[in-house]
């Protein structure tokens, strides 16, 4: 299958720092791939320019085989971000029919994203008066109102506690199993087992394309977190006088 996103050279800049440097990657159609890195090392930053909406000073993106932020992948491409997304003073429901207008989503779709996120027997309640997890679903559901091919998720277990995360989790794999293709971030390096393809990023930069066996025979360690940080420790760090430094996030 032909890779569903395509980085190339990619170059941010802010405040006259450079916080891309030179990204390059592909993420295969289906599946979950993670892009994992400490907080600050440019994830969002490459999320938001993978969605069309951060100025970029250099490179080549594409979508679904088209150039990043297109009007034509409006409705193919769903993107949640790390802050609340939704009216917390209207219901689940009310949020939900709101979204749908906007992508014109028919609206029996509705019914369906509240039942894949779990989320039918909570669609009268406020959303600010819901859980963390509960929040973080009605932001997934929102996404999905288009039925995107492409769902890009910033960090969307933060603050979760592990039942919740693993929750999540399942509904990523079954979107997923579904066709859809999931590019999700963390900097929770214990995530990275449930992903099928990873993405290892710091300070600005991808240092490996693999996955989680590829990262465990590469080091020769099984706990994933201490694989990174063997990644790491192979990699030479950046000069803190380097004028192409920063603080990536």
């Amino acid at each position: 299958m032909p890779d569903a996103i395509e980085v190339e050279r990619l170059e941010v800049e802010r405040g006259g720092r450079r916080v891309l440097r030179g990204v390059s990657l592909r993420v295969r159609a289906g599946g979950v791939t993670g892009l994992l890195g400490p907080s600050g090392c440019g994830k969002s930053t490459l999320m938001r320019a993978i969605v069309g909406v951060q100025i970029v000073a250099g490179g080549r993106i594409a979508v679904l085989g088209e150039p990043a932020g297109v009007r034509s992948l409006l409705a193919r491409v769903g993107y949640v971000t790390q802050a609340p997304s939704v009216y917390r003073d209207l219901s689940v429901e009310e949020n939900l029919r709101y979204f749908a207008q906007i992508v014109r989503a028919e609206p029996s779709r509705v019914d369906e994203v509240l039942e894949t996120v779990g989320l039918a027997e909570a669609r009268g309640q406020l959303v600010g008066s819901l859980s963390g997890g509960q929040h973080s679903r009605v932001s997934l559901a929102t996404a999905l109102l288009g039925e995107p091919e492409v769902l890009v998720l910033d960090e969307p277990t933060v603050g979760l506690d592990p039942v919740l995360r693993a929750e999540l989790w399942g509904t990523f794999r079954t979107l997923a199993a579904g066709g859809t293709t999931l590019l999700v971030s963390s900097h929770v390096m214990d995530e990275a087992r449930e992903c099928d393809a990873l993405l290892l990023m710091r300070e600005g930069e991808i240092l490996r394309d693999t996955t989680p066996d590829g990262l465990r025979a590469e080091t020769g360690e099984h706990d994933l977190a201490d694989a990174f940080l063997a990644v790491i420790g192979a990699e030479p760090r950046r000069a803190s006088g380097d004028p192409r430094g920063g603080a990536p996030r």
